[in-house]
């Protein structure tokens, strides 16, 4: 099954963003992701668009956070970009003329409906700052050789 991986991307973009002293260039980004600089760019201009990153020009330039860590929550960052779908699944057919599936339609459609509406909430209650506490919190006990 195929899975949509960009907010888990922006999510670790933007923590190293965070943890950096300056800004960062998308070659150094597309390092820390695994990924193309193109593909850095194209994502980190929708949450230029959104009001979250900033881009300075010339030496020494490259994104930045713009945005309080506080103040983004998961949800902000589903949003910039573009409420991707949440579930890889759906129904069969969205017009079926077969009653059957019309009620098995009906029953998904509310099961998923209710599953999204939960899993936003809780995107919303969950700021880059938590992450990067998180993080912070991960960094120390590696530090300190602690495992898991």
């Amino acid at each position: 099954m195929k899975t949509d991986s960009r907010l888990s991307g922006v999510l670790h973009a933007l923590l190293h963003m965070a943890e950096h002293p300056g800004p960062m260039t998308s070659d150094a980004l597309a390092r820390c992701l695994g990924t193309h600089p193109v593909v850095v760019r194209r994502t980190m201009g929708l949450l230029r668009k959104a009001g979250l990153v900033g881009a300075d020009r010339g030496h020494a330039g490259g994104w930045r956070i713009k945005a309080d860590l506080h103040a983004v929550t998961l949800r902000d960052l589903h949003e910039a970009l573009g409420e991707p779908a949440l579930f890889a699944v759906g129904n069969r057919s969205e017009r079926p003329s077969c009653l059957v599936e019309q009620a098995v339609n009906a029953a998904l459609d509310q099961a998923f409906d209710e599953a999204e509406a939960l899993l936003m909430e809780r995107f919303a209650a969950v700021s880059l700052a938590q992450l990067a506490e998180d993080f912070a919190r991960r960094h120390q006990a590696h530090r300190n050789g602690a495992t898991g």
